[in-house]
């Protein structure tokens, strides 16, 4: 007995050592034919899909070949459909070493019963193996015969063990997800769900889950938009073996059975395809890119846009971007009217375009001078032409309001009175606080004042940068599209300087005064804009942590005559804020801003010139003021404030004198800039206010010239004109007195020659009833009334 157990145990013994031998061997044997012939691992590309914030396809790129393959994880598709997969194809996949040697046997003996092929004995990991090696040197014939046939299968059943080797089971999953064939020139679970279902690969239902899990089989004979009625006959045999296998109940199963194929192939997403290709131009490599895009908002917007084309001409195109400004995160991206459409040029992205941006910068001038402590809200700024100036521009409306505030002035986008400031802060330090805020500028020569008119080239995305700022307490911050960008701010301006600049820019929109404080239109602040020659219109506008920027005009660069920001872009703007679901709350001025009553002309505090210089308070007004600072009034020229308090010995009528002869005091008074005196009252004019020579001080240097009168027209003259006459008649422009240059007015616009300077003559204008107004460089002023009429013959 022990010599039979002694056997017995060297018998056991030694076939284990075999066992063992053999296992080693080729354990050894697999590693050196795994060097020797390695298993190209490296996936194939796969297709750029632009995803929006809930990860809802935006547009996906082809990869080279055409192909739409989009990476897929098990945790990415519905468990419903990884149960029909692995139920179907490969029961035991999480257990065997990438063969199924009783799935083998199984499918050698089945094949042998029929006398032809009816199982291959795959696993999912061969099936995997024989997708990603189809594209190698050495595919099989069309069709091979048995031992060619043979040598295939143990190609696979090596490559299998090679990637079981290499790979977890949740990878080798990955890769089947991501490139296993389903019909036409899609690869992919998730490039299938969206190409055949039209949803998101974790939406599945069960009948999408078990169509899905049996049309790799055969992509081209079951593609359910060709042959729906043998997609549903495949699904079936799914459905069956899931209920054979208990895997889902059986009014499940029925209920799956009922559900229609779909028969049709769902486009390819391009809710927003200029974004995209923005995005796929800076990551050329990755497979998936995230956004903050609302699919929704996008959808939205992008219609709206397209809508709101159709009322103008058809060259005409537009752009729309959407920006939390509290996060920076763009959540819509309408680069033009329509991409498809080619007669608006559709596929320019407009977002990032550089155009002139017209009177959107104003704001900027605006609030860096108040941090400069040069204006305040209500200083006094002169809508007035600039004679003798380098830079002569008239404003839009091609007349002059006098004296204005800077909250009327940049509410009406005035322009004299931006260049006026802009050539007091410098345009030089203002284009370099710009940029250094994010922008980008283009320019033709250096940076001047033009560029409070648009005198530049920018683009949309860096107007909303610029106009993110005044909504995040000065700080701009650069617009991101995506995570991959990072978080870039920079200081402009001050917080009190952003709330000042918000709070005048915050009103209804035109026409809607009353409706617009019931809505809470008060809340959202707004610009418009318009280049020259009406080649674009902006609106830029702030609702709560919102920052949107409009833009609308010909790609091509061409104008559109009549189209101008108020009417052309400012709608459009209307529409889309009403579209953002933000707060409206209440903001209060943070600590800096202060509210002040202050005084016209001198610009200054009412409590502080009580009684000082009479005048001083011609105006008042409730203004904003910052850090403390209430600048005086700036007389138009180039970096000075002006000398408007004025003080003069007197004698005892009240007239001017010298401390020699007869004053016996002094006497303050007010003054106005000599620019606004044509449009300022009587009664606040220089040769109102100075006192009089007193004929007791002879010597005196005269303060006020003898006044200029109009002597070439008379006061309510009736000037004629011939009929038919071939000759145009001139207006002879000439005044006695003043001193200085001399201004003419007609009508209250400005007559000048080309060159700036003050003419001689004027045109006869067409019959009618006129005023003509000059006005010299100590303020005097005269004007008459004329009328012009055409005889008849």
């Amino acid at each position: 007995m022990g010599k039979t157990t002694r056997r017995i145990t060297r018998k056991a013994v030694t076939i284990a050592g075999i066992l063992l031998f053999v296992l080693l061997a080729g354990g050894i044997g697999f590693i050196g034919l795994d060097h020797l012939f390695p298993f190209d691992t490296t996936r194939r590309p796969v297709s750029t899909v632009i995803v929006d914030r809930h990860h809802a396809p935006l547009r996906a790129f082809a990869d080279k070949t055409g192909v739409w393959r989009y990476p897929a994880r098990p945790d990415q598709v519905s468990s419903l459909y990884l149960q029909a997969l692995l139920s179907y194809e490969d029961r035991w996949f999480y257990y065997h070493p990438g063969i199924n040697p009783l799935a083998i046997c199984r499918a050698f003996f089945q094949n042998l019963t029929h006398g032809r092929i009816v199982s291959g004995g795959s696993t999912l990991t061969m099936q995997t193996a024989r997708i990603l090696d189809s594209s190698k040197k050495g595919n099989r014939p069309s069709s091979p015969g048995f031992f060619p046939r043979m040598g295939i299968k143990l190609r696979q059943m090596f490559r299998a063990l090679q990637l079981e080797y290499h790979f977890t089971k949740d990878e080798l999953l990955g890769l089947y997800l991501t490139h296993a064939p389903f019909g036409a020139n899609v690869e992919g679970i998730q490039a299938a769900c969206y190409t055949w279902l039209g949803k998101d690969a974790k939406e599945m239902t069960r009948a999408e889950a078990a169509l899905m899990a049996v049309l790799p089989q055969a992509p081209s004979r079951y593609r359910p938009d060709r042959h729906p009625v043998r997609a549903a006959k495949a699904r079936g045999k799914v459905l069956d073996r899931m209920g054979r296998f208990d895997i889902w109940r059986a009014d499940q199963i029925r209920a799956a059975k009922q559900e229609p194929v779909m028969s049709f192939r769902f486009p390819t997403s391009m809710t927003a395809p200029l974004a995209a290709r923005r995005l796929k131009v800076i990551y050329p490599d990755a497979e998936v890119i995230n956004t903050f895009i609302d699919e929704n908002l996008q959808m939205h917007m992008a219609e709206l846009l397209r809508a709101y084309m159709e009322r103008l001409p058809p060259k005409q195109s537009g752009a729309v971007l959407v920006v939390n400004h509290k996060t920076l995160e763009i959540e819509a991206y309408a680069g033009s009217a329509d991409f498809f459409n080619s007669s608006r040029l559709g596929h320019v992205d407009m977002i990032q375009a550089l155009r002139s941006p017209g009177s959107t910068l104003k704001p900027f001038i605006y609030g860096l001078s108040m941090d400069q402590g040069l204006i305040h809200s209500h200083s006094m700024l002169l809508d007035v032409p600039r004679y003798k100036k380098n830079y002569n521009p008239g404003n839009f409306t091609r007349g002059f309001s006098g004296p204005v505030t800077v909250t009327r002035a940049l509410q009406d986008s005035l322009n004299l009175p931006a260049v006026q400031v802009l050539e007091a802060f410098g345009p030089g330090r203002f284009h370099d606080r710009l940029r250094n805020a994010g922008a980008r500028f283009q320019f033709k020569g250096k940076p001047n004042l033009s560029m409070a008119l648009g005198g530049v080239g920018t683009s949309l995305d860096s107007l909303v940068t610029l106009y993110t700022a005044i909504g995040r307490g000065g700080i701009a911050g650069k617009p991101r599209l995506c995570p991959k960008e990072p978080v870039q701010e920079r200081y402009l301006m001050s917080p009190g300087a952003a709330f000042i600049i918000r709070d005048i820019l915050s009103r209804p929109f035109p026409g809607r005064q009353g409706v617009g404080r019931l809505s809470g239109e008060l809340s959202m602040a707004w610009k418009t804009g318009t280049s020259y020659g009406f080649r674009d219109a902006w609106a830029m506008g702030l609702k709560g942590d919102y920052t949107v920027g409009i833009w609308i005009g010909r790609p091509d660069g061409s104008p559109s005559p009549g189209q101008y920001g108020a009417i052309t872009a400012l709608p459009l703007l209307g529409q889309v804020m009403e579209s953002i679901a933000a707060g409206v709350g209440t903001r209060k001025p943070p600590e800096s801003v202060l509210k002040e009553t202050i005084c016209w002309p001198s610009g200054l505090a009412a409590s502080g010139i009580r009684g000082r210089a009479k005048g001083a308070c011609a105006k008042k007004f409730d203004a904003w003021i910052l850090d403390g600072q209430i600048p005086s009034t700036m007389t138009g020229e180039t970096g000075l404030t002006a000398p408007l308090v004025r003080t003069f010995w007197v004698d005892s009528k009240g007239m001017r004198a010298t401390p020699a002869c007869a004053a016996i005091g002094k006497k303050t008074v007010a003054l106005w800039p000599w620019q606004a005196e044509p449009f300022i009252p009587a009664p606040w004019r220089r040769a109102t206010v100075l006192p009089k020579d007193s004929p007791t001080c002879p010597g005196m240097a005269p303060l006020i010239l003898p006044d200029i009168r109009i002597v070439s027209v008379s006061d309510n003259s009736i000037l004629t004109c011939q009929p038919g006459q071939t000759t145009f008649p001139t207006i002879p422009l000439r005044a006695l007195g003043g001193r200085g240059e001399r201004q003419w007015f007609l009508n209250k616009t400005p007559l000048m020659n080309a060159d700036g300077s003050a003419p001689f003559f004027m045109p006869m204008p067409v019959p009618g009833r006129y005023h003509l107004a000059v006005v010299d460089e100590s303020g005097s002023f005269d004007q008459v009334c004329f009328s012009v009429i055409e005889l008849n013959p």
